[in-house]
């Protein structure tokens, strides 16, 4: 998980018209890992639809919701609510350690927010410099792949 262990994971990711985020604490993370093993990036993927419909059905039988704090995907217009809603998730955590990835194109906008709020404890890096195969590359891939679910079937998270 690198050379720091972060309390908390916050992972930002755009799909389309779609953006999530998902919070993961550092307690759940050896937990998941086994269940999110057949999670792949969607770009790289042949039969999409086939997968998405696979994945679905593993998400829904592990119940993978219910390790994460807080998981969010709405329409991009309600980008606001995103970072709102993590910013809050930050204020009520001043004391804790938090890794954050985000998107690469709302990369330069959110890295901006932390900042302003004090950054301090917060280390934010962008999607493609997750290592492949790393702890948070893997949990970067629950949220991609439920973005691709939400933006095929126009569900909410």
């Amino acid at each position: 998980m690198g050379e720091i262990e972060f309390d908390y994971y916050i992972f930002i990711d755009y799909s389309e018209d779609h953006l999530g985020y998902s919070i993961i604490e550092k307690k759940n993370i050896k937990v998941i890992l086994p269940k999110i093993s057949k999670f792949k990036h969607y770009k790289d993927l042949k039969y999409k639809s086939a997968y998405l419909k696979s994945i679905k059905s593993l998400i829904d039988k592990e119940n993978l919701r219910s390790y994460f704090c807080k998981l969010k995907i709405r329409k991009t217009y309600e980008t606001l609510e995103i970072y709102s809603d993590i910013l809050e998730f930050l204020n009520e955590r001043k004391n804790c350690l938090v890794f954050i990835s985000v998107d690469n194109k709302q990369y330069l906008n959110f890295e901006k927010i932390i900042h302003i709020i004090d950054g301090s404890n917060t280390k934010v890096v962008k999607e493609s410099e997750l290592k492949k195969d790393s702890c948070e590359y893997k949990l970067s891939l629950v949220l991609d792949t439920m973005l691709n679910l939400a933006r095929i079937k126009d569900e909410k998270f």
